[in-house]
């Protein structure tokens, strides 16, 4: 058991969960590590006293609630969930195998939807937490090809967490979805990134030089893993932490792109939109 502010990092074997956890252990915090093999995270960030290596596939529901249990054992509360394991699954559409738009779903929707709930009793039951879940700027605007998947699971993320956080708000636990731009971590790795298997002819000129530009950017991304980590930390300290946190330069100029866009759209038909009532309303 102990006095120290608890979180649960999902992901925390590889990429960007390795430098939450750090940053977390760096702060005085207790961590339990998760991922689908728990050496991994042991391996990557030692032994502490504080940390818990846990295994996790978040696709799977009761391994979740298993987590949960094993950090409530541990340490006695959750304070903190972060939601940062996920995977791309980058293609055309119409050429991505249907298995695998639903594999997306599963891990970058589906797992936080399950972690999340298996974490709910807890905070509830503490009347205090905070779920935190690393979106991406694909949840708010997807700008490029190979992103059909990825970005419904991201869409599907951002919903989910807005409509969440008015649920469990009387019960003292807020939540903060954080959207990266384009950070040097392991998404666009051969180990984290699957390409639908060219299949059309229309696309195939588009295909290679979607393929060749994803991968040139694998490792020279401008986005500091560490420091969102950190920036992470002090935000998670507010009293009040932003229910959206827009992480990188480039992050922020998509949001108030995105956001003069929907103003221009809401403004372009403006008497149409708003001559649609009943006439004896």
């Amino acid at each position: 058991m102990t006095d120290k502010q608890v979180w649960l990092i999902t992901g925390a074997g590889r990429g960007m969960g390795i430098d939450i956890a750090r940053a977390a252990l760096a702060a005085g915090y207790a961590v339990v590590g998760t991922a689908r093999s728990a050496a991994s995270v042991t391996t990557a960030l030692g032994e502490h006293d504080d940390l818990l290596a846990v295994p996790l596939d978040v696709t799977e529901p009761a391994a979740a609630e298993a987590a949960i249990a094993a950090t409530v054992g541990r340490f006695g509360r959750l304070d903190v969930v972060v939601n940062n394991a996920g995977s791309f699954y980058a293609g055309f559409f119409e050429e991505m195998a249907p298995e695998d738009f639903r594999a997306q779903i599963e891990s970058t929707l589906f797992g936080p939807v399950n972690v999340t709930r298996a974490a709910l009793p807890q905070m509830r039951a503490q009347r205090s937490g905070l779920v935190v879940t690393i979106s991406s700027t694909a949840g708010i605007a997807s700008t490029g090809d190979f992103l059909t998947a990825y970005a419904a699971s991201k869409f599907g993320v951002e919903g989910f967490m807005e409509a969440l956080s008015t649920e469990v708000a009387p019960y003292g636990i807020k939540t903060m979805l954080v959207e990266p731009g384009f950070f040097r971590t392991e998404l666009l790795s051969a180990q984290s990134t699957s390409y639908a298997e060219p299949t059309i002819e229309d696309y195939a000129e588009r295909t290679r030089a979607t393929v060749a530009g994803w991968q040139s950017m694998d490792g020279k991304q401008g986005g500091d893993p560490a420091k969102l980590a950190d920036a992470l930390v002090q935000l998670v300290a507010l009293d009040e932490p932003p229910l959206r946190f827009a992480a990188g330069a480039d992050a922020v100029e998509l949001f108030e792109t995105k956001a003069q866009t929907l103003l221009a759209q809401a403004s372009a038909h403006r008497e149409l939109s708003s001559s649609l009532g009943h006439d004896d309303a």
